[in-house]
């Protein structure tokens, strides 16, 4: 299911160009276009998902999958040792600015605390 108005729905269909990282048939990652750190990633479901309230049982392999493929991209990356922060943002009060569930992994030396 995928939302047509969603920026992260078209650029997981490969509507919108982006700097990809990582895709398979349950996610894909890309860099963040206003990153806060030198490593700033976004990994998103391939499926159209508000946000974590969306989430059932039957997502269960999806969220094992966002968190998965972390730690493949933080050494990627070269962040895997030095170290790295996961956010996923819900809702207005949460600070999510595109309403397509998604988490952030920022990390690199130049690391600016950007939320919490």
């Amino acid at each position: 299911m995928t939302d047509p108005d969603c920026i992260f729905c078209k650029i997981v269909a490969g509507e919108i160009p982006q700097e990809g990282v990582y895709q398979d048939d349950l996610v894909t990652a890309f860099r963040d276009i206003h990153p806060v750190a030198p490593t700033h990633i976004l990994i998103v479901p391939n499926e159209h998902l508000a946000s974590t309230n969306d989430l059932t049982r039957n997502h269960e392999k999806l969220a094992a999958r966002m968190l998965s493929v972390v730690p493949k991209l933080a050494r990627h990356e070269g962040i895997e040792q030095s170290g790295y922060r996961l956010i996923m943002n819900s809702g207005p009060d949460g600070k999510q600015e595109v309403i397509h569930m998604h988490l952030h992994l920022i990390g690199g030396q130049a690391m600016r605390h950007p939320i919490g």
